[in-house]
């Protein structure tokens, strides 16, 4: 690990801070991204210990509590309160920031961010899908047809078993009538 130079080491006294303070101010808009996520993810817990403090609190009903146990959950709420609203604030300005980065691009439509393979012979390519559509509706057609046999099995399967059951059904009663 390296340790940053220290003022005096061949450096004059003000140099070190006047190159961070120009790194700070040269923040490009991927950071700034980056640390408009964290404030969200910030706000986002902040409202989740405000809904839980909310919860904990008691309604006012009517029943009498204590008084420094309602102020200090009150002060809690009012500092988590005031933090969420300069979390927004900050938000706000990470938000400028990154338009005012991106204001002088160019917008590029998606269609040209996307790489992709680009063949020679359109011909082939109307011949491959007319292809594929009709392996398509063949496979389709088989799917029906396998269907309409399946129906018809099932329907033939349904008699036998009905067939059966009668017959179960009066061969029990014949057996119950011999006792």
């Amino acid at each position: 690990m390296s340790t940053p130079p220290l003022a005096g080491a061949g450096m004059p006294p003000g140099a070190f801070s006047g190159t961070q303070a120009q790194a700070a101010r040269e923040v490009n808009t991927a950071s700034l991204c980056r640390i408009g996520q964290e404030t969200v993810q910030d706000i986002v817990f902040r409202t989740m210990e405000i809904f839980q403090l909310l919860r904990n609190m008691q309604l006012p009903n009517g029943v009498t509590y204590h008084t420094a146990t309602y102020q200090d959950r009150l002060g809690k709420l009012q500092e988590h309160l005031r933090q969420l609203s300069i979390l927004f604030r900050k938000l706000r300005l990470v938000y400028d920031k990154c338009n005012e980065n991106c204001a002088g691009l160019d917008p590029v439509p998606i269609e040209q961010l996307i790489p992709y393979v680009e063949e020679d012979g359109s011909k082939h390519d109307d011949r491959g899908a007319a292809s594929q559509l009709r392996f398509a509706t063949e496979e389709r057609r088989e799917i029906m047809e396998v269907n309409k046999k399946l129906k018809l099995k099932n329907q033939q399967l349904k008699q036998i078993m009905d067939q059966l059951r009668n017959l179960i059904w009066d061969i029990n009663a014949m057996l119950a009538m011999r006792n």
